[in-house]
């Protein structure tokens, strides 16, 4: 099983997983990157290891394509939870993982036989505290300020779900749009951490639509961290009901903010491929 990878995508959103026992090589950032590279490694949006954990029933590290580490994903939280399911790491339906941005519950909700399809997590509490996000801002919370840009201004609002997030409600959505504002909205100076964002437009109480720059990945085509953000400010703002769709480019997830800002995401995930990590590419990881 040594250099085992499974490659899973949750809406689109890919990544591997690898077991921290079972590989020959350091996770480092150069080498995050190289196996992220479509062209030179095996090709996805993320890299998920697993790790032992003393506080959670299974722990995960998680880590963007440019290398960093992300403290919590939704749809790799879920894509970590078809992967315990599948290969057997579990016997349970429902599970706890420690993440950087804390411990989540997993639970299995549709199974195709042994295989997992639909998983639900419980993302934890959004955190609306400025210093905690963290956001640069002279008040408590964050919600409906405004960002200037040397060639925009954007009315924003900023939660926590672990990592954090920068959601701007619009009538309109544009990708081009996002892709020439988003890294400089994550790389402003008003986020000391970087910042995810989102651009969303609400089509009714139950419903919006979102598209997503993403940390460290740029322009993704879904989010599970994401979603919970823009379910909790939609809330928030009292924009929508409690029980949100949030539908992205590469498919729907169902969220639930509860009346203490749990927030609960459901969706699907699908396996892409396994196999093994060439000795000719981790002869260059090594």
């Amino acid at each position: 099983m040594k250099n085992f990878f499974v490659k899973t995508h949750g809406l689109g959103n890919d990544y591997i997983i690898l077991d921290s026992d079972n590989i020959s090589f350091q996770l480092s950032e150069k080498n995050i990157i190289k196996i992220c590279d479509v062209h030179f490694g095996i090709g996805s949006d993320g890299i998920l290891l697993m790790v032992k954990s003393d506080r959670a029933d299974f722990g995960v590290r998680i880590f963007n394509p440019d290398g960093s580490e992300a403290e919590k994903s939704g749809n790799g939280l879920r894509i970590f939870a078809k992967y315990l399911n599948d290969y057997h790491f579990t016997k349970t339906d429902s599970f706890t993982i420690e993440t950087l941005g804390g411990i989540v519950c997993a639970k299995i909700i549709k199974k195709s036989g042994d295989k997992a399809n639909i998983i639900r997590i419980d993302m934890g509490k959004a955190n609306f505290n400025s210093k905690e996000i963290p956001v640069k801002s002279n008040n408590p919370e964050c919600i409906d300020e405004e960002l200037q840009l040397k060639d925009k201004t954007y009315i924003i609002s900023c939660v926590s779900m672990g990592n954090p997030h920068c959601v701007v409600v619009k009538d309109e959505l544009s990708v081009d749009e996002i892709m020439k504002y988003g890294s400089e909205i994550e790389n402003n100076s008003k986020f000391p951490n970087r910042i995810n964002v989102q651009f969303v437009k609400v089509i009714s109480r139950s419903l919006a639509e979102v598209i997503i720059w993403e940390r460290g990945a740029g322009y993704t085509l879904a989010s599970g961290s994401s979603s919970s953000a823009v379910a909790a400010v939609l809330v928030k703002k009292g924009l929508t009901g409690r029980n949100i769709d949030i539908k992205m480019p590469g498919g729907t997830l169902k969220l639930e903010v509860d009346k203490d800002w749990e927030i609960h995401l459901t969706g699907e995930v699908k396996e892409i491929a396994s196999g093994y990590i060439s000795e000719e590419l981790t002869a260059e990881l090594r």
